[in-house]
């Protein structure tokens, strides 16, 4: 009994023990935590001894700050670049083909003076015509009210799947589709002395044909399936598809970027938001239709459309502003983009141009027309009834008003396009020959009209060189073959290995604006995404 009593008393001893220790040794220092605690309380640091560091973080705040105001202006400037593209196939190039074909039925009354019966730009135009016509003739076996309830009858996870591999899909039809209509193109115009290399013009368009149509229904099951959507009765689906777009960022913002890996996608941003916005016109056509055009429906509707953009645009700002915020990219960066795709606008006109102002939006940003503007022929023709003389005349009207809207839309935007240029001190770059052969070397001859050309005056130049015809060059006895800067980063050889580092070194050394000419919306970068 008297154990525990004792341990207690000795566990007391121990304790006041300690606490006297305690209190010695207190006064022994001179009430040193009286002094700890106003120390802590009237301390003070300098910023100003890390002055570097807080600058920086005050310019990366900035910067995300001024990512949204020049994001836009990129995107609402390539925007317009899609729009000017997809306009073309609706108001100039039935009358290019037009001209075309009358110049081929009336050569003959003329005489050939030409070896050629037909300008290359005037054989690609008409291929362009007649895959457009084929294929809206064979969108017309294609039931688009059965497609419509067969998608409906699904269930919403099923929806939200193949959306999204919708999305893939287009993606990958857009990379390999271009191929098929440049292999086209220059197949039909390839001189005729040289060696066959290929496998013929008929299979080529064959090729093309079947690429535009099946790209056409694919972009008809995506419009579908947001026409489905849109007319669900608790919007579960399309809130669904909308938080799809926040998935991307979580994809895309941890990942090492470079300006030409950012540049890549911020192409792909605008191509993705134009052709979400000729699929929401789609559906508010298909919906008006199905309600008898009564405007109130109209009202109904726009709520979703603005909640689709609006979150589109929301994703793509913030999307940019954390990827330049994690990879140190200055929002400057996004006037060098505009300036790039400016150029390609610019040297479209140009007496050296070797491509047309649509394709090469296409090759940059991945947008492809055609497919696009089968479908959207396709749904007008449905959805709208032409009975009458004056319906005829509406439509006359409104053709009218399409190719002024085109002329002042290509007007506006080459003006624009000449000031982007001249601000980012691009213009000799417009003068070079087209690349024919490896970069870096060039021939005497084009030397010598650069030279000739810097004589006058950058503005003289600039204006005449644009409004000049487009000359046809004599071509070399042995073609070159063009070679890209991501394949050094594809195939690395035992037996160059030297000359690849060597070459790595000069590519560190290049301009950026140089290598943002040089990539298109589906190549490789040389600083390729870890």
């Amino acid at each position: 009994c008297h154990f525990p009593l004792a341990f207690v008393w000795v566990l007391l001893c121990k304790s006041l023990l300690t606490v006297l220790s305690v209190l010695s040794l207190y006064f022994s220092i001179e009430l040193s935590l009286l002094r700890f605690l106003s120390a802590e309380l009237t301390r003070g640091y300098f910023l100003e001894h890390n002055e570097a560091k807080y600058t920086e973080r005050r310019e990366r705040v900035y910067t995300c700050m001024r990512i949204p105001r020049e994001l836009e202006k990129l995107m609402i400037f390539g925007i317009f670049l899609c729009l000017d593209a997809f306009l073309y196939v609706f108001t100039l190039l039935p009358l290019r083909v037009f001209l075309a074909l009358f110049r081929f039925f009336t050569l003959p009354c003329y005489g050939l003076r030409d070896r050629r019966l037909l300008q290359p730009a005037q054989i690609c135009d008409i291929l362009k015509g007649v895959i457009l016509v084929i294929c809206f003739f064979m969108m017309h076996y294609v039931d688009y009210s059965m497609m419509y309830h067969l998608i409906r009858g699904q269930s919403v996870i099923k929806l939200y799947i193949i959306y999204n591999m919708l999305e893939v899909a287009d993606r990958l039809f857009s990379s390999f589709g271009q191929d098929i209509l440049d292999a086209l193109y220059w197949t039909a115009t390839e001189p005729k002395e040289r060696k066959r290399a290929h496998i013929g013009l008929i299979p080529h368009f064959f090729m093309a044909v079947l690429y535009v149509f099946l790209h056409a229904i694919l972009i008809m099951v995506q419009a579908t399936t947001l026409n489905v959507a849109f007319n669900s009765h608790n919007k579960s689906l399309l809130t669904i598809m909308m938080s799809n777009n926040f998935v991307e960022i979580k994809g895309s913002v941890f990942k090492k970027f470079e300006k030409n890996n950012l540049f890549q996608m911020s192409n792909s941003d605008i191509k993705e938001r134009f052709t979400n916005y000729v699929l929401l016109l789609i559906v508010c056509l298909r919906n008006m239709e199905q309600f008898s055009w009564n405007p109130d429906h109209l009202w109904v509707l726009f709520p979703d459309v603005c909640m689709v953009i609006a979150s589109e645009i929301a994703v793509d700002i913030v999307k940019h502003a954390f990827i330049t915020k994690f990879n140190d990219i200055t929002a400057d960066v996004y006037s060098e983009y505009r300036a790039s795709l400016a150029f390609d606008l610019v040297s479209s006109r140009q007496k050296n141009a070797y491509t047309d102002y649509s394709d090469s939006v296409a090759r940059r940003m991945g947008f492809i027309p055609l497919p696009l503007a089968v479908l959207l022929i396709r749904v007008v023709t449905s959805s709208i009834k032409v009975q009458g003389i004056l319906s005829y005349a509406c439509v006359i009207l409104f053709y009218f008003g399409l190719i002024s809207l085109k002329i002042l839309n290509s007007i506006v935007l080459l003006g624009k396009s000449c000031q982007y240029v001249k601000e980012a001190k691009m213009e000799e770059k417009l003068f070079d020959p087209p690349p024919t052969s490896t970069p870096g070397k060039t021939s005497s001859k084009s030397q010598n009209k650069y030279k000739s050309s810097q004589g006058l005056s950058t503005e003289e130049t600039l204006s005449a060189s644009i409004i000049s015809q487009p000359v046809h060059q004599k071509e070399n006895t042995v073609p070159s073959l063009v070679t890209s800067n991501s394949d050094q980063f594809l195939t690395t050889p035992d037996g160059d290995e030297k000359d690849i580092t060597q070459e790595n070194s000069e590519l560190k050394h290049r301009s950026s604006k140089k290598d943002l000419l040089e990539i298109d919306r589906f190549t490789i970068c040389g600083n390729r995404i870890d």
